[in-house]
């Protein structure tokens, strides 16, 4: 059994191989605040990268969001509702494949099919042909996960209390979910934003590609929230260019400082440190009382 984080406040519940009939089975680690009560009703955050969020102690690389403490934190100042976390450890070798957003990918053609398995080959992401499996790890997340939370714990189950994150490729998968379920989620934070999909700046199509498909796909922002965020440093060095042109998609699709944020952090970088050091922003954007 994976080790248990220890939270600095609240508590966790694992599942344990929590079973799909989308994906593989994975653990899904739900974080509840203190004082946690069954008779109340909570918003939740589903998170990807579940392994990463909570203790740094226990990590691979000893870094965490630390979203326990942020959240406590939040609350305690009454600047967010309560909410209780789930976060959802990614499919590991299939991470790529899972969070890469699959309709604007079935777009490309043949030949830049072709270029992104050769991309991301390059990078050693994966060894075969590329298939991105997202729309299975949706269906997860959305008919088989959010059921199981909603008949265990005290949740408000409509889209304005049920909010999705991540980063990098979890938030694509967040600016994806929010697209394809919009009527399950009423706010996306995607922080860190990996728009490339592969790791290559030239002969890359995977950008316009996502540029088009949220041109097509984007809520309503009447009745949705998004957030996106992106340093400069490692990672994050290839993201402003790209970060500006879906910030004109979102201005073009009625998106204004009331339902959308994108902030630039300089010296940021690719790291959980860096998102736990501005957590806090896309959740008080979100989940405001």
């Amino acid at each position: 059994m994976a080790q248990m984080p220890i939270p600095s406040s609240g508590k966790i519940v694992r599942v344990e191989n929590f079973v799909s009939k989308y994906v593989k089975a994975r653990n899904v680690d739900i974080w509840l605040p203190e004082n946690y009560n069954q008779n109340k009703k909570y918003a939740v955050l589903y998170m990807q990268d579940g392994q990463g969020l909570y203790d740094a102690n226990i990590t691979w690389n000893h870094q965490s969001w630390e979203v326990d403490d942020v959240i406590t934190q939040l609350i305690a100042e009454h600047k967010i509702k309560d909410v209780i976390v789930v976060g959802i450890w990614n499919g590991q070798t299939e991470r790529h494949a899972e969070y890469f957003p699959q309709k604007p990918y079935d777009n490309l053609t043949t030949v830049e099919r072709d270029t992104v398995t050769a991309q991301l080959q390059r990078a050693s992401r994966i060894k075969d042909v590329f298939n991105p499996i997202s729309d299975k790890y949706l269906q997860f997340l959305v008919t088989e996960l959010k059921p199981y939370i909603d008949k265990n714990y005290a949740t408000y189950i409509n889209p304005e209390n049920t909010f999705i994150a991540g980063s990098s490729m979890g938030g694509l998968i967040s600016m994806y979910a929010i697209c394809e379920y919009p009527n399950v989620f009423g706010g996306a934070a995607c922080m860190s934003t990996h728009w490339p999909g592969t790791f290559a700046t030239d002969n890359n199509p995977i950008p316009n590609a996502f540029l088009n498909y949220m041109s097509a796909h984007l809520p309503n922002p009447k009745n949705h929230k998004m957030y996106f965020d992106y340093g400069d440093q490692t990672l994050d060095a290839i993201y402003p260019p790209l970060q500006k042109k879906v910030d004109s998609v979102m201005t073009t699709k009625g998106y204004s400082n009331s339902n959308w944020m994108t902030k630039f952090y300089p010296g940021d970088n690719h790291s959980e440190v860096s998102w736990n050091k501005r957590f806090h922003i896309p959740l008080t954007f979100l989940l405001k009382k």
